[in-house]
């Protein structure tokens, strides 16, 4: 798929590439050629798919009946070393197999022999397929025209850009020295990079994200990216679906505009609305204020002489958690923060909760505590508007939260586990903020 560049001075949303991904759904799925026989000195870390001490052409014979067919085996030659054979491309593979805690033939490590099976037939396939488009995936990039850095013109002399520092550090850090952080990074859900707009491949660890900016992109793309992240205002030319990190560096700000003029017009004369938030505004109004954010920014005119009706500035307030890239609660924290609310005992749910919070990088959880704020004044004035923690909960859910699972019953089960944490986000604001 062909990405056509605009000039800067308009913005045009990304064309993501769909290759990639494409070829991610064909890839051969795994099958464990499980053993019939009692295997004496089994390692416990491993089950019936090891064999044991057998022959490069015993195995071979074994998977010989399907692609993605795979086995473990201990080595002849070195007994105590153990090898995993897999069939790929009408051949067998074999991979010396490590584990130490998770299992790995490489860099990536893996809780399960049948996750690293599966990334492992998903690399083989999409580099095989696809090893020239690969090569090529830096040319044409996306990346200046999505607002992450000001990427200025160097002389020509300077022919080579300082890159981000790598590292697999997994703590909160800043980079020093103006250079920002990159760190390997498993991306939950479907990612593309925002280098090259390419889909990021893999189930763990499909590339790297800055720990300043929130850039996601390919290992290799990163080596592209200039060490000056900081987001260039004039590429930056919309407020809705626009990373929620890059527009707050954009404009110097704890939080996104749009946050902060919606909830300050919706306290000044709406607190008392029936049915505040549940009630849905005019679409092609609350369209109308997104479009007067993204062409205005902080010059939007939200007042009571442009929208009499409160419902349309929090139907643009709900429209604008929705279009986030990456939601408000992010893909990461997602499942913590699940878990907080599968949680029985209240102290233990506040402690999980607790710990959810702490992964929010910095603008969402500003942003998320200061929505809060808001939610918890809004519930003070139920005996006018109806509104209590709960049914807040209920519309705030789906918004603020999105499974970063792509099974649709999986994300169907979450949606009452989303409206419970909403609700004892509201409930509990002056105790987790």
């Amino acid at each position: 798929m062909a990405l056509t560049l605009f000039d800067t001075d308009e913005y045009r949303p990304p064309v993501w590439k769909s290759y990639l991904y494409q070829l991610q759904q064909e890839a051969p799925h795994p099958r464990r050629i499980t053993c019939t026989n009692e295997v004496e000195n089994r390692p416990k870390y491993y089950g019936r798919e090891f064999h044991g001490m057998i022959s490069r052409e015993a195995a071979d014979q074994l998977l010989s009946v399907a692609e993605g067919s795979y086995l473990i085996r201990e080595s002849q030659r070195q007994p105590g070393t153990y090898t995993l054979a897999l069939r790929f491309g009408s051949q067998t593979r074999n991979f010396r197999l490590y584990y130490d805690g998770k299992h790995f033939v490489g860099e990536k490590r893996f809780e399960s022999i049948h996750d690293l099976v599966t990334d492992g037939l998903i690399t083989l396939y999409i580099e095989t397929k696809a090893a020239e488009y690969i090569a090529k995936m830096t040319i044409n990039p996306i990346y200046e025209h999505i607002g992450y850095t000001t990427l200025n013109r160097e002389p020509a002399y300077q022919k080579h850009m300082p890159v981000l520092k790598e590292t697999l550090d997994e703590k909160d850090s800043t980079g020093q020295d103006g250079v920002s952080e990159k760190r390997v990074h498993t991306f939950r859900g479907p990612h593309w990079c925002e280098y090259c707009a390419n889909f990021m491949w893999g189930l763990i660890a499909q590339g790297v994200k800055c720990a300043d900016c929130g850039l996601n992109v390919h290992k290799q793309c990163s080596k592209m990216v200039p060490n000056d992240c900081k987001p260039d205002l004039k590429h930056v030319k919309k407020v809705y679906s626009c990373d929620l990190t890059t527009l707050v560096k954009a404009h110097i700000t704890k939080r996104p505009m749009v946050v902060d003029m919606c909830i300050r017009e919706i306290e000044s004369r709406g607190l008392n609305s029936e049915g505040l938030y549940r009630v849905s505004g005019f679409s092609d109004l609350i369209e109308d204020v997104k479009m007067a954010f993204d062409r205005d920014g902080e010059k939007a005119d939200i007042s009571v002489n442009m929208y009499e009706d409160i419902n349309i500035i929090t139907g643009a307030l709900k429209l604008y958690f929705r279009d986030l890239p990456i939601p408000l609660i992010t893909y990461d924290a997602y499942p913590k923060f699940i878990e907080s609310a599968k949680t029985m005992d209240p102290d233990e749910q506040l402690e999980s909760l607790h710990e959810a919070l702490r992964l929010l990088p910095p603008a969402h959880c500003e942003t998320l505590r200061f929505l809060m704020a808001h939610l918890k004044r809004v519930t003070l004035h139920e005996k006018e508007n109806l509104m209590n923690a709960e049914n807040l909960g209920i519309v705030f859910g789906p918004t603020l939260m999105r499974s970063p699972e792509l099974d649709a019953m999986a994300a169907l089960n979450d949606i009452r586990y989303q409206r419970l944490v909403v609700e004892l986000l509201i409930k509990n604001e002056d105790i987790l903020f």
